[in-house]
């Protein structure tokens, strides 16, 4: 399932203003408007979703997700914006985000990735492409370039931004609020920025700090990353069944010694569906297998549990944005990783 921060769903409300209804809307995601604005509160990402798509029948949402990203401040995101900041570029904040995402968000992971126009900053969320992720997609997309012109020291703009699902009825606003142009049913989700800016000093950029807080940052990430047992024991099981087709959950169940419904009940405890495991898990050995190589990309398909190639090409392009081939490929080129 995966979980957000509530801060999202306040900020998407408080920008909505009078267009709907705050308390019955915050209501729908389980929060009220007397709770304070903490961001460390989590709320189901479904529950978001849903929230944002019972927004969309009261109002015109175009220029929601926008409004809602340029209104992020790097301060929302505690450390970690702290970090975003105090890198010595763009390109060291984000990799800062693209390493500690998940002391953030359990729906969304970052990536770097070299292309001829500059680099790509590539956010990958998986699941359905409902509205709600839509929208969500977006407003993500916003604030990183409102985190970018808040420590650029000059005035800043992508190069190009690139989103998944199909364009809305008008697309002028979006493109002159990011000042680039916007391609909508693009391959991935992601900001293209330019090397030049990518490298370009920060204004509050000062390397003392940004070791401080990124030891403080690894900290934090070395207890998150001590998973609890049964979702560690799980990856494991499916990791080992995926060379015979994608495993069911009461195959997995039963390798565990639980049943179909505790063994559902405990993964949801901890934000997991077992279906987000599952593909998880393959994106994981994926990238593994596919900087060995000594794995073809059709055997690398057989591993990670699809019976043709093309499905695993297709998934695989969902997951990160490009093919396994071109993956391999930047990966074996890219001399030195982005740091």
């Amino acid at each position: 399932m995966g979980y957000v921060t509530s801060l999202f769903a306040r900020k998407m409300v408080a920008a909505a203003g009078s267009g709907i209804d705050a308390e019955i809307t915050l209501a729908r995601a389980g929060l009220t408007l007397d709770d304070p604005w903490d961001p460390k509160v989590m709320i189901p990402a479904d529950a978001y979703y849903d929230m944002l798509e019972y927004m969309a029948d009261l109002t015109d949402v175009t220029e929601l997700p926008i409004h809602v990203g340029a209104s992020m401040r790097c301060d929302d995101y505690g450390a970690l914006g702290l970090a975003w900041k105090a890198a010595p570029n763009l390109l060291g904040s984000c990799s800062r985000v693209e390493r500690y995402a998940r002391l953030w968000t359990g729906v969304v992971s970052y990536a770097l990735r070299p292309d001829p126009k500059g680099i790509l900053f590539i956010l990958h969320r998986p699941g359905e492409r409902r509205l709600g992720m839509r929208l969500s997609n977006e407003a993500t997309l916003a604030s990183t370039v409102a985190l970018a012109r808040q420590v650029c020291p000059v005035p800043f703009s992508p190069v190009e931004i690139l989103i998944q699902h199909a364009a809305p009825k008008s697309t002028d606003f979006h493109e002159d609020w990011f000042g680039c142009p916007v391609t909508f049913d693009a391959g991935l989700d992601a900001v293209l920025i330019s090397q030049d800016a990518m490298e370009r000093p920060n204004i509050l950029g000062d390397e003392g700090i940004s070791k401080y807080l990124m030891s403080h940052l690894d900290a934090e990430l070395a207890d998150f990353e001590v998973r609890p047992p049964v979702v560690g024991d799980a990856k494991d099981a499916i990791a080992q069944a995926l060379s015979e087709g994608r495993p069911r959950l009461g195959d997995i169940a039963k390798c565990l010694g639980l049943s179909e419904r505790s063994f559902h009940r405990r993964l949801s405890e901890h934000g997991l569906s077992f279906q987000t495991l599952t593909e998880e898990t393959q994106r994981e050995l994926a990238e593994g297998l596919l900087r060995n190589e000594q794995y073809s990309l059709a055997e690398v398909a057989f591993l990670t549990g699809f019976s043709e190639q093309s499905s695993f090409t297709r998934a695989f392009k969902r997951w990160m944005g490009t093919t396994p081939a071109s993956f391999r490929r930047a990966r074996t080129a890219q001399k030195a990783p982005l740091t």
